[in-house]
C-alpha cells in the first residue's frame, strides 16, 4: 500500500507556508546578520516542520507524505540498496573516466567553505537538512499531488521544479536525481528512500570534493 493521495487543500497550504518562510528569512537576512549557512538551516528546519504539522492535522497523518511509521524501516533498507547500487554505478563510471584520460572528480566537484567548523556544518546543512527539506516538498507534495494525472507527468513536472530550483547553472546532477529520486519514491512507496538516496548523494559529492582528493 503506498502513500495516500495529496489533496489540493493540503499542497496550496504546505506551498503558501514554505513561501512565507522563504520570504521571512529572506527579509530577516536583510535585517539581522546571520552566518548563511545558518539561516538556510533555520528555514529548511521550519519547512520541513510546518509540512509535516499540516500533515498531522490537515492531512490526517504523514501517510500522504510516505512518511507513515510502518514504511520508514522499509524506506530505509530500500534507500540504501539503491544507493549501493549507484555507489557501484559510479565507481565504474569514474574507472572508465579515469583510465580514459579524463578526472572524473570534476563531475562531481562542489565548491566548499573554508575552516573546519564551516565545513562541518555545510555538510550538515546541504548533506542532511537541505535533501530532507527537498524530497519532502518535491517528491512527497509535488510529485504525490501530481501523480493522479500518471507517473510520467507528475516525474517530468517535480523534476522540472526541482531542476528549475538550482538554475542558473545547468542543472544536470539535478535532472538526473529528480527522475532517480522520484522513481525510487514510487517504486519504494515511501519518502524514505528518496531521502536516503539524496542525502547519502549529497554527502559523497562533498566528501570528494574535500581538499584530499583535488
Amino acid at each position: 500500500m503506498g502513500p495516500a493521495p495529496i489533496s489540493t487543500a493540503f499542497l496550496l497550504a504546505s506551498i503558501l507556508a514554505v513561501a512565507l518562510l522563504e520570504t521571512a528569512a529572506a527579509y530577516l537576512g536583510t535585517r539581522v546578520h546571520l552566518p548563511r549557512l545558518w539561516l538556510i538551516a533555520g528555514t529548511r528546519t521550519a519547512q520541513i516542520l510546518a509540512v509535516m504539522t499540516l500533515a498531522m492535522f490537515q492531512a490526517g497523518g504523514l501517510h500522504g507524505l510516505g512518511l507513515d511509521k510502518q514504511s520508514i524501516l522499509p524506506g530505509l533498507r530500500k534507500g540504501l540498496a539503491w544507493s549501493a547500487g549507484f555507489a557501484m554505478s559510479a565507481a565504474l563510471l569514474f574507472l572508465g573516466l579515469f583510465m580514459a584520460g579524463l578526472d572524473p572528480l570534476m563531475l562531481v566537484r562542489s565548491p566548499l567553505p573554508e575552516g573546519a567548523g564551516q565545513r562541518v556544518l555545510f555538510f550538515f546543512v546541504g548533506g542532511i537538512v537541505a535533501p530532507m527539506a527537498e524530497e519532502i516538498f518535491f517528491r512527497g507534495l509535488i510529485f504525490g499531488y501530481l501523480r493522479r494525472w500518471g507517473v510520467p507527468a507528475a516525474v517530468l513536472i517535480s523534476t522540472a521544479l526541482f531542476a528549475a530550483l538550482h538554475l542558473p547553472a545547468v542543472p544536470i546532477t539535478q535532472i538526473v536525481g529528480g527522475v532517480v529520486f522520484a522513481v525510487a519514491y514510487h517504486t519504494g512507496k515511501s519518502l524514505m528512500v528518496p531521502i536516503v538516496i539524496h542525502v547519502l548523494g549529497n554527502l559523497a559529492i562533498f566528501t570528494l570534493s574535500l581538499p584530499v582528493f583535488h
